[in-house]
């Protein structure tokens, strides 16, 4: 499950939706959580509250520039190896190895950058790197990549933005869709699990939410990119909507339901 939780669930002057979130996470039970835009979470404690909460085991990601990101681990998963992937993403990516029933999977939590195309092709470009390196493995990437879907046509949707968040999702041009980070991460050979496994008539939206998002207009920003290995064991992707979904953030959940076990 991959899941962007607006500024660590919590809302300055506004409501605490932490446990909106942790509710969310509970119902679904993922055994592997990657999360971002976890405000506060490398201070406090905070982190290993929620972990607790949900029974899972962290493993953060610190920022440079903007938020940490994280991915969750459900015990029986054993892990190898966990640490940040270490380029200066304006968020963060965190990179954790877990034995299961096939091999070893490497997981990934990104958060690309939200106000340049520019910069998110670059930062495409690290973990497209980082995936190459764990070549032959199993290999997951999730998270929210800011980014539209280089497969369908985006003019109709985006002329509805205010100009100042269209141009987050246009080239330098101010009229061609800027797709380049999916597209960099597709040509490193991953593939997207929603169109490959979506469930029937759904539209695999992740933003906006009712809690909110002005800078949205219906969008697939949130993903989960498999390797080839990985894609095979995928049986069914789709989006947690409704209930406590719709209130605790400005993104949706995105699960995959992978033919997997425990090492």
């Amino acid at each position: 499950m991959t899941w962007n939780i607006r500024t660590g669930g919590r809302d300055r002057g506004g409501p605490d939706r932490l446990g909106l979130v942790t509710g969310v996470i509970a119902a679904e039970r993922p055994d592997l959580l990657a999360l971002q835009e976890l405000r506060d979470f490398d201070r406090g404690g905070l982190l290993a509250d929620v972990a607790g909460r949900v029974g899972m085991r962290p493993h953060l990601a610190r920022s440079c520039f903007g938020q940490p990101v994280a991915v969750l681990v459900r015990p029986p998963l054993r892990v190898r190896r966990a640490g940040p992937v270490r380029r200066p993403f304006h968020h963060a990516a965190a990179r954790v190895v877990v034995d299961t029933s096939a091999g070893p999977l490497t997981v990934f939590s990104a958060h690309l950058s939200p106000y340049s195309g520019g910069r998110r092709r670059m930062e495409a470009d690290w973990l497209a790197a980082a995936v190459r390196r764990a070549a032959g493995e199993l290999t997951l990437l999730a998270g929210d990549l800011n980014t539209l879907d280089p497969t369908v046509d985006h003019t109709a949707r985006l002329a509805g933005l205010p100009a100042l968040y269209r141009r987050r999702h246009l080239r330098r041009d101010g009229r061609t869709v800027d797709t380049r980070a999916v597209s960099r991460l597709l040509a490193a050979g991953l593939v997207d699990l929603w169109p490959l496994r979506a469930e029937d008539d759904a539209d695999g939206l992740t933003v906006p939410t009712r809690h909110g998002g002005a800078e949205f207009a219906g969008m697939r920003l949130d993903y989960l990119l498999a390797g080839a290995r990985l894609a095979a064991c995928a049986r069914r992707v789709r989006v947690v909507r409704g209930g406590d979904a719709d209130h605790a953030s400005d993104h949706y959940p995105v699960v995959a339901e992978l033919e997997l076990e425990p090492a």
